[in-house]
């Protein structure tokens, strides 16, 4: 966002700076050409609107003859980005041609009621009696994956296998979606299984207004029975910029109303629900935090009311790498008893294992199912997850150090080379700041410094940038924008990929002051 006159003054300070008739000595008169140039094509780019229009865009390479070929030089900054966006349209198109977005779900059920349930005067002159008996009682797979036909048609193929105490069946199911228009979309559904018969379907959604939507779903099952009509409508509003209030009307199987207010912000998530239907009616309450941390933690808890009776649930998902997040959910209900859900969500694919504890309120089963999923969790993220993360982030970060190495020490010359060639300027901005008792850095460094005691054994790596950074001084001010300091003049990166830092300790008015900044912070010393 530099203006054109902070862009001259910057290249006129510069060039005083690396001028190659300000130095005598032939090294540096050399390394002072070779800055003086690099300022001088930066200039040239960024002075011009459209080559610095296709620098902000393609960055260096598009400087190059390949990067021409993209865009005709006769066009104006607007165009070109005009032409960026377009391009960036045709990528989207291509790469969602080749997508299939596939999602999938397994679920595990297990019965665990022997743990807490069982009753000994049953397993006397039982072999193996004194082990409890666990076993799965039930398992769920559904797969579905996407093909885009064009821009507006999608066909959506997905099926299910269901399985409980050795009775089960599948079905397949056929989806066509078509986007009418911005404001709405069309499906028609076809499936058939081994349990059911045929259905055919029908799904429509329509924006009514910028803040009112309405989904429409119709539905004919064939079976032995006969035809089994089915007719699902939801019309919602966005209530505020956080709340959305839902209506839902559902007859046929099953026929119930349905209204609820969902509101999402940052830190939390609230909903509330009242259902009048055949054969359940209930309430519900739902709380989620959301605590603002690298792992995303959430803790939740929820109140279930109703002619089943009552479940009361309570739990917390965590992240534990970049792509998964791990859950726990304990169930308290009457009369379902005590189950324990543990979900694992693996990019789009779900792992869910529901493990019913036992059929009765029993403190000791919700002790336990409170209890032992946090000790375990715990132990394998001390001793499995956090090492395996780190080491994951060390390859990381050898990879891209091998990478980079040869940019890095190409900086690193330029840097050392511009530090000597800075030290005149510096000399007489020391003398002239000395006279007004203004602003003189002592001491500065950049790069990663370890405070925490709990990295102690990390190693410091951090560059000295007292006369970069006295450079930069000017009627005793010192501004730095928030970007990288890693790009300014004399500067280049100690620790590629790592945390850093800037630490100066400057005096001002004769007295001496310290600042530690972040790399992308914005900096302005004197300190007002």
């Amino acid at each position: 966002q530099a203006s054109q006159e902070e862009l001259k003054a910057a290249y006129r300070r510069l060039c005083m700076l690396y001028h190659p008739d300000k130095h005598r000595d032939p090294e540096l008169k050399t390394q002072a050409e070779r800055l003086f140039n690099l300022v001088h094509q930066a200039y040239e780019v960024l002075s011009d609107p459209q080559t610095r229009a296709i620098y902000d865009i393609y960055g260096r390479r598009g400087l190059e003859m390949e990067g021409w070929e993209v865009v005709e030089r006769k066009r104006t900054p607007a165009e070109i980005r005009e032409e960026f966006e377009r391009l960036q349209r045709e990528r989207e198109e291509r790469r969602l041609q080749q997508r299939t977005n596939p999602k999938g779900t397994i679920s595990v059920g297990i019965d665990a009621t022997d743990l807490f349930d069982r009753y000994d005067e049953e397993y006397e002159d039982v072999p193996g009696s004194s082990f409890p008996q666990i076993e799965i009682n039930k398992m769920h797979i559904s797969q579905s994956i996407e093909a885009p036909l064009t821009a507006t048609d999608t066909a959506i193929l997905s099926g299910n296998l269901s399985t409980q105490n050795g009775n089960g069946g599948g079905s397949i199911n056929l989806a066509l979606r078509r986007v009418t228009s911005a404001k709405g979309w069309g499906e028609l559904e076809f499936g058939a299984g081994d349990l059911q018969g045929p259905l055919f379907g029908l799904k429509i959604f329509r924006n009514l207004t910028p803040r009112c939507f309405i989904t429409t779903n119709c539905a004919l099952q064939f079976s032995s029975r006969g035809v089994r009509p089915g007719l699902t409508t939801v019309l919602a509003r966005n209530l505020d910029k956080n709340t959305m209030g839902y209506l839902q009307w559902r007859w046929g199987i099953q026929s119930a109303m349905n209204t609820s207010i969902v509101r999402d912000t940052k830190t939390s998530h609230f909903t509330v629900a009242l259902q009048l239907g055949i054969p359940h009616s209930f309430m519900m309450v739902s709380y989620q935090h959301k605590f603002q941390d690298e792992d995303q933690t959430r803790v939740k808890g929820s109140l279930k009311a109703g002619f089943f009776g009552t479940i009361v649930e309570y739990g917390a998902e965590r992240k534990i790498s970049r792509h998964s997040i791990l859950g726990a959910t304990v169930s308290v209900g009457v009369p379902q008893g005590v189950s324990l859900k543990i979900k694992l969500n693996r990019a789009s694919q779900t792992y869910f294992f529901p493990v019913h504890l036992t059929d009765q309120l029993l403190p000791s089963a919700v002790f336990y199912a409170t209890v032992g999923p946090l000790v375990i969790y715990f132990a394998m993220h001390r001793l499995i997850i956090k090492p395996y993360l780190r080491a994951q982030k060390e390859r990381e970060l050898e990879k891209q150090r091998e990478n980079t190495a040869s940019d890095i020490l190409q900086k690193k010359q330029e840097a050392e080379a511009a530090v000597r060639l800075m030290q005149e300027c510096v000399r007489r901005i020391i003398e002239a700041e000395e006279a007004r008792m203004g602003l003189i850095v002592v001491n500065a460094w950049y790069g990663k410094f370890v405070n925490d005691n709990s990295r102690k054994n990390e190693k410091v790596k951090v560059i000295d940038v007292t006369v970069p950074l006295q450079c930069l001084v000017k009627d005793s001010k010192l501004i730095l924008t928030e970007a990288s300091k890693a790009g300014l003049p004399g500067f280049y990166d100690p620790c590629v990929g790592e945390e850093k830092s800037l630490k100066v300790l400057y005096q001002f008015r004769g007295v001496l002051h310290q600042v530690m900044s972040a790399d992308n912070e914005a900096l302005r010393i004197p300190k007002q």
